[in-house]
């Protein structure tokens, strides 16, 4: 069954039917498009387009279709050009030819823009949902392990913090992104049920009433962009990219932490992998393949980018090209949100060595700059005098806190006893605002 043809002559060639197909990729369509059909079959009923039995079998149709198809009986296969040439065969052949009655006042146009927006909907739900899982999870292993650790810039110990702070800088990235997935589906929230092919229908249709119906704010404002808008999947995969981004962040972070130079952390067996010819080896596979898919969502993001570019008004084939791209970015998402979650909660963590790299790193330096310049020595004049001790201690292989006061104040009469207190890491990270900076009285609670 075809939903065109017949202005054709001759049949379609059997080559052209498989190019044409999106049937093995869109089926997972299959519960909007259904759902969709109901809302519309029901206005079609209320408007007295078609009537009102007529309507009660389409839909008692429907619903069995739904029904089977959750239950296995009926299986999302076989020669259909798309999912909704499937639904409709398999109406008609269940209620006859009253099921034909279905298409009136739509077109596929309109029906499979709103199939997407309804699945892009839920997905941007799904993986918010996931965000808050890995958030969870962060704040859970940053508060389970409330140790000193270095943070680092050029990938150089800079400064002490904390571990849960550390933990919350992702925690901060992720709350973005569950902003961003979650504006990104108010925006797409308008129904483009009853904009048919691109100008609508002579019909006169409630596209109120289907828009209600399926939750959505209100019918978009526009037939011609409603038809063609894919705005909101190409939000969306920029939100994905975003998250994937900072996945790979996170793994990358967790890699070098679990690698025998840093020691900070051990991902745990469940989330590793091995070698096939070294015996001693422990990889963090989990960690490397969200780092690797990173580029596999930018890639989606990119050719959808690239399909839309040049599309005139209003709807193109090029457009079925939307969802491969989409479904590949929302399924490596989802396995990635949902993978790096049990990594985290499983991670294994460290204190005693971050405390350890923390001494050998004169994370206090900036620290005693401060203390000169509380004594009133000008900060460019304190910078030059702690990076001389630094090299002192260099020189000694000690760290800036091993140093007597004698040997301190060859550098400035400033120096006296309290400069051992002032640099204490503890007490640094609770001074000033560095209290809320590093969550330490948070942890202390």
């Amino acid at each position: 069954m075809k939903l065109w043809g017949g202005r054709f002559r001759e049949e379609e060639n059997r080559i052209m039917e498989d190019f044409n197909t999106s049937f093995p990729f869109d089926y997972r369509l299959y519960r909007q498009d259904i759902t969709g059909s109901m809302a519309h079959v029901d206005m079609l009923g209320a408007c007295g387009i078609i009537t009102q039995e007529e309507a009660a079998a389409i839909r008692q149709g429907l619903e069995g279709i739904l029904s089977d198809i959750e239950n296995g009986s009926l299986p999302l296969q076989g020669d259909y050009e798309d999912i909704h040439t499937f639904v409709e065969a398999n109406l008609i052949l269940r209620i006859g030819d009253v099921g034909k009655k279905l298409h009136t006042g739509r077109s596929r146009n309109d029906q499979v823009a709103l199939d997407m927006r309804m699945y892009a909907r839920e997905q941007a739900q799904v993986l918010s949902d996931l965000l808050e899982n890995l958030i969870q999870a962060l704040e859970q292993k940053g508060a389970e392990y409330p140790c000193i650790m270095p943070g680092y810039t050029h990938l150089q110990r800079a400064q002490a913090v904390m571990f849960p702070y550390y933990m919350s800088a992702y925690v901060s990235m992720f709350r973005r992104d569950r902003k961003r997935l979650l504006n990104a589906r108010e925006i797409l929230n308008e129904s483009p049920l009853g904009c048919a092919a691109l100008a609508g229908t002579t019909h006169e249709i409630d596209r109120s009433m289907t828009a209600a119906a399926l939750d959505f704010a209100k019918p978009v404002d526009n037939f011609l962009d409603g038809v063609s808008d894919r705005d909101y999947l190409l939000e969306l995969s920029g939100a994905m990219a975003i998250i994937m981004m900072h996945l790979s962040r996170l793994s990358e972070e967790l890699i070098l932490w679990s690698s025998q130079e840093f020691k900070f952390v051990t991902i745990d067996d469940a989330y590793s992998t091995g070698s096939s010819i070294m015996p001693q080896k422990k990889n963090p596979d989990a960690c490397e393949l969200v780092r690797g898919k990173t580029g596999r969502v930018y890639g989606d993001l990119m050719g959808l980018l690239t399909t839309m570019k040049g599309l005139v008004l209003a709807y193109n084939k090029d457009m079925q090209e939307d969802k491969p791209q989409f479904f590949d970015a929302v399924d490596t998402v989802t396995s990635c949100l949902t993978i790096m979650a049990e990594v985290i909660r499983t991670l294994h963590v460290h204190p005693d060595v971050m405390t350890k790299s923390v001494r050998q790193g004169f994370l206090n330096a900036t620290e005693v700059a401060d203390y000169l310049v509380a004594r009133g020595v000008p900060f460019r004049d304190a910078h030059g005098i702690v990076g001389r001790i630094v090299i002192l201690c260099e020189d000694k292989g000690c760290a800036i806190e091993d140093l007597t006061l004698d040997e301190l104040k060859q550098f400035s009469d400033c120096f006296d006893d309290s400069i051992y207190q002032y640099i204490d890491y503890q007490n640094i990270l609770k001074k000033g605002n560095k209290k809320e900076m590093t969550g330490y009285e948070k942890t202390r609670e």
